[in-house]
């Protein structure tokens, strides 16, 4: 089978496809908001952005100081195409299932 072009083995991983379908949602989000809609841990999601952002598809913010420091994310422009790009492939192969058996050249 011939993987539609856009398909991106980056974000493919469920969690990473998760966190990348929230980031493209907003502008910025909270490590905390983004941590509890995903049920991960800090280091799983920390070890699911640092990734995101070494190649080039998210980037980091954090704000304040002490205990009132908080970390923000948000996808870059690249990260944004990306995943763009990702889904309408995602489109594409899904768009070949037919519910009728005859269509696929299978017998009734």
């Amino acid at each position: 089978m011939t993987v539609p072009a856009g398909f991106d083995e980056l974000i493919h991983p469920p969690t990473r496809l998760g966190l990348v379908s929230l980031l493209a949602a907003a502008q910025w989000a909270e490590f905390s908001f983004l941590k509890e809609s995903l049920e991960l841990t800090d280091s799983a999601l920390s070890k699911q952005v640092t990734t995101l952002a070494e190649a080039g598809y998210a980037e980091v913010r954090k704000e304040g100081a002490g205990r009132r420091r908080r970390t923000l994310v948000m996808l870059t422009p690249r990260g944004r195409a990306a995943f763009e790009g990702h889904v309408a492939a995602l489109q594409q192969l899904v768009g070949r299932a037919t519910p009728d058996p005859t269509e696929a050249g299978l017998p009734r």
